[in-house]
């Protein structure tokens, strides 16, 4: 299992994937390239979605809250950010007030390339 990532649009639809070098079981490097496409579909981004290892309640780590709070700062928008293991998918959203405060929102919403990310982590495909 190594993470992956994708940037998905207001719709549901792919942005980009991130699969940098470096990407390992447990941590995804952050890329220029990543920010790049960030910042380019500002407008029409939705979230990010990313993997965690293993099965279950997939719940998102310090780093992940800070790394949430840091890229909506920067862009100046909220996103969805789903996090999903082998068999859950879970989508948190920012619920203050504590700039860290991301909750678990009440339904996942449109996920067309959850079998792809699940893929691309859990059996070293590619897209």
């Amino acid at each position: 299992m190594v993470e992956a990532a994708v940037l998905v649009d207001k719709d549901g639809g792919v942005l980009a994937w991130h699969l940098p070098p470096g990407r390992t079981s447990v941590s995804i490097p952050d890329t220029r390239s990543l920010w790049s496409a960030m910042w380019e579909d500002r407008a029409i981004l939705g979230g990010l979605a990313h993997s965690h290892p293993g099965s279950g309640f997939p719940s998102p780590s310090r780093e992940d809250l800070t790394t949430f709070a840091a890229c909506e700062a920067g862009l100046g928008v909220r996103l969805d950010w789903w996090i999903i293991t082998r068999d859950e998918i879970l989508r948190y959203r920012w619920s203050g007030p504590d700039k860290h405060r991301y909750t678990v929102q009440d339904s996942v919403g449109p996920t067309p390339w959850i079998d792809e990310l699940r893929d691309l982590s859990y059996r070293g495909g590619t897209p």
